[in-house]
């Protein structure tokens, strides 16, 4: 059995719709069946993808997120960019892209913000007459801020996986995620300046001092877990056990954590946790085969014969990087591709910092693309609208999202700037 036919089993299983970690697994273990490797091997190979300690910051990582959904800090950062921006065309656009930020410090994936963010600002935006394609589909594009803003739980399993700082890269995700950002908010500005019906209104007086004062305490979160990450003072998996502590404050503070809302925050963070811990050892099994089968030679060296040009190789990536997320789940394509792809990176010269935030956007694009779009089912569901109408919405926001990447590729210095002025 090659490792072709394992490919091929794992698409076909993905067409049907099986869970990726079994869809992973299954082709894998038959391949180590016919090929009278022992199952020992399978779990020991599978197991070893899991046990990191730097991996222990993705669990901690989406139980502040997911605490800080169900403490309402999402709607305070709401609030408060809306009093904020509120005065200026096509305000609540603005206001979409900078609740995703605000929140991104700590949620750490896309779906866990538009899970939060869509179900609220989509209504709101339909309310104030934008369309409800343009909502859907700048909601799904803002979410993608949270997988590259640290803390980024992609960035924790390609920190783990391809063995560089996780700190570093950290540091190198924060322009990318403002530039990702910016970019939208451009888009926002070209397509508000004509509709002059969608100009905000001032806030009254004394609200901005009340926004403000509700959002102070979700304000201390980034400062806690990047500037701990940043300045040294913690590690990753030590800042998020204190962002979970910081966030748990707050919740009860605010009154609205208690016992029974824990129980349900636990089950919700132990599934999400569980099925990314398949997904990375089932994906640890087959990089094992890929190596076995010297996949990453046989690249390497179709791509060094077809070019010597780094940001040509970079470009390839891309394209493939755009077509695999689209298929594959982002946790997945990143511990399968990263083993394949980084060695051939370094090859070329390329920084294994920037490559890993060029894969992380990539991948993150993926989110937004049929058939697998995460993205697109979880603002569908939680908006009960088709995936088709959602893409329709997003598929103007995939232009300022591929020009951002395009920027990153060709100018490595934006995303290595932060680390290398904080001598990470």
């Amino acid at each position: 059995m090659s490792a072709g036919l394992v490919i091929l089993g794992i698409i076909l299983l993905l067409a049907l719709r099986v869970p990726v970690g079994f869809a992973i697994l299954g082709p894998s273990v038959l391949y180590m069946i016919s090929t009278d490797q022992s199952t020992g091997l399978s779990l020991r190979t599978a197991a070893q993808e899991v046990n990191s300690f730097p991996l222990l910051a993705v669990p901690l990582f989406i139980l502040v997120g997911v605490i800080a959904n169900h403490t309402g800090i999402a709607d305070r950062i709401f609030a408060f960019a809306q009093v904020l921006l509120g005065r200026v065309r096509g305000s609540l656009g603005y206001v979409n892209i900078g609740v995703s930020v605000g929140f991104s410090w700590m949620s750490g994936t896309a779906l866990a913000d538009v899970a939060a963010l869509g179900k609220m600002q989509v209504p709101a935006m339909t309310r104030r007459g934008y369309p409800r394609r343009f909502a859907l589909g700048l909601s799904a594009a803002s979410s993608l801020i949270s997988p590259v803003m640290p803390p980024s739980i992609p960035a924790i399993i390609y920190a783990s996986v391809a063995a560089v700082s996780t700190a570093a890269l950290f540091a190198a995700a924060v322009v990318p995620a403002f530039l990702i950002a910016g970019g939208l908010a451009v888009a926002v500005y070209v397509w508000a300046r004509r509709k002059p019906d969608l100009a905000g209104h001032r806030a009254a007086p004394g609200e901005f001092r009340t926004a403000f004062l509700q959002v102070l305490g979700p304000l201390g979160a980034p400062a806690i877990l990047l500037g701990g990450i940043l300045s040294g003072l913690f590690t990753p998996t030590e800042a998020a056990a204190v962002g979970v502590a910081y966030v748990a404050v707050l919740g009860f503070c605010y009154r609205r954590l208690n016992l029974r809302a824990l129980g349900r925050i636990v089950v919700d963070t132990a599934t999400t946790a569980a099925s990314i811990a398949v997904i990375l050892a089932a994906s640890g099994l087959l990089g094992w085969i890929l190596a076995r089968e010297r996949v990453p030679q046989d690249i390497a060296s179709f791509l060094l014969d077809f070019t010597d040009n780094p940001i040509v190789f970079l470009l390839l990536v891309n394209i493939a990087l755009i077509l695999i997320g689209t298929v594959l789940e982002p946790i997945a394509a990143l511990v399968i591709t990263v083993p394949v792809l980084l060695p051939i990176a370094v090859q070329f010269g390329v920084d294994p910092v920037h490559f890993g935030i060029i894969t992380i956007v990539n991948l993150m694009i993926g989110l937004l693309t049929p058939p697998i779009g995460g993205v697109l089912f979880v603002l569908g569901s939680a908006t009960r609208t088709p995936m088709h109408e959602v893409f329709r919405g997003t598929a103007p926001f995939m232009i300022p999202l591929l020009l951002v990447l395009a920027l990153l590729t060709v100018a490595p210095d934006l995303v290595l700037f932060l680390p290398n002025m904080l001598g990470l």
